[in-house]
């Protein structure tokens, strides 16, 4: 009897670990089911931002204000900072881009940028040089950020 029931304590609360949305770094999608965050690999990166290999000095290839949040799954800030930028990329759909890079998926992306400490977001207006915040931010600070940088002209 005090095995099963010590079997039963120990294992009920791990059934529960994984009954979350499972949507923590995968795209977020909005009410229309479309992805409010994409994914990029170094080639997509390379395409829609900023190809390094081809141009030395900065030449970003969007023609909407970006925001790249630069992760790695074992980080927890940037666990805590992910749905953050998530409600973001919802509530300013159609006057930025919201990005998300794996950091240890892209490497040579992370290396090539000198992405060094997580979270890191990135902001690139579509004219002028991108800024970054370092760290996990809270929600107020991303808005202000997004506006001074991203939607001021």
């Amino acid at each position: 009897m005090k095995k099963t029931l010590f079997f039963t304590l120990a294992i009920f609360p791990l059934m529960f670990l994984n009954c979350t949305s499972g949507n923590s770094r995968n795209e977020a999608k909005d009410s229309t089911g479309t992805e409010a965050v994409s994914q990029l690999t170094a080639d997509a990166f390379k395409k829609v931002v900023y190809n390094y290999d081809v141009d030395k000095t900065w030449k970003y290839e969007g023609n909407m204000p970006a925001v790249i949040d630069f992760y790695a799954d074992w980080c927890p800030p940037c666990r805590q900072l992910s749905p953050l930028v998530e409600e973001v990329a919802k509530e300013y759909k159609g006057k930025i881009v919201v990005f998300r890079v794996n950091t240890d998926k892209e490497k040579e992306l992370t290396q090539s940028l000198g992405i060094t400490n997580l979270p890191t977001l990135l902001y690139i207006p579509v004219k002028g040089q991108p800024k970054v915040t370092l760290g996990y931010i809270s929600k107020d600070i991303l808005v202000k950020t997004i506006n001074e940088i991203l939607l001021t002209k």
